[in-house]
């Protein structure tokens, strides 16, 4: 398998290159990504937990899924197809709400350096259908609740998901609303 190529991008998200995926995360280069969170009609989040032996982060809580923008996809489109690979189903709605650039070095030597979008949709319905090569397990957790245990358990979240809730995490609720 072809291994898949990173969107390199400057401080304004303008694309200026491609590179292979480990090439970019072992130079720490700026890259285009995407983080989704799944709302549900009780204001909950869904979360994941990573699969264990993901290259970095593994066995880590964070958002409903996460991943990099393929050259010419949207952020939409690439939340969409990520939230069919790692949690077998697709929101119809899916909104780009911000976005922010974070860096944050790994114990096996790679950099996560990435303009983050952040998308949030809304699931009601059957129980996600999780891919066990991306994801060991789910939940559902309120707002107030995940950002508790961030605050007493911060070695068990992804290192992105702990930025998201320290500096961002007053948006999630007030730009999604759900109306059935």
């Amino acid at each position: 398998m072809k291994e898949e190529k990173l969107i390199l991008v400057n401080e304004k998200d303008e694309p200026i290159g491609l590179m292979p995926k480990m090439e970019a995360h072992e130079k720490g280069l700026l890259h285009r990504a995407f983080s989704v969170f799944i709302m549900n009609d009780k204001g909950e989040t869904m979360l994941q937990r990573r699969a264990l032996h993901k290259y970095h982060s593994p066995g880590l809580w964070t958002n409903t899924c996460c991943s990099h923008q393929r050259e010419g996809e949207t952020n939409i489109a690439a939340g969409k197809r990520r939230m069919m690979e790692e949690m077998g189903f697709v929101t119809e709605e899916l909104t780009d709400i911000f976005s922010f650039i974070y860096k944050a070095p790994f114990d096996n030597g790679l950099t996560e350096h990435e303009f983050d979008h952040v998308l949030i949709g809304y699931h009601k319905g059957e129980e996600p259908n999780i891919n066990p090569e991306e994801v060991a397990e789910w939940k559902w957790m309120s707002l107030n609740d995940i950002k508790l245990d961030i605050a007493a358990n911060p070695d068990i979240y992804t290192e992105w998901f702990k930025i998201i809730f320290d500096k961002f995490y007053h948006f999630l609720p007030n730009t999604f609303t759900h109306e059935d």
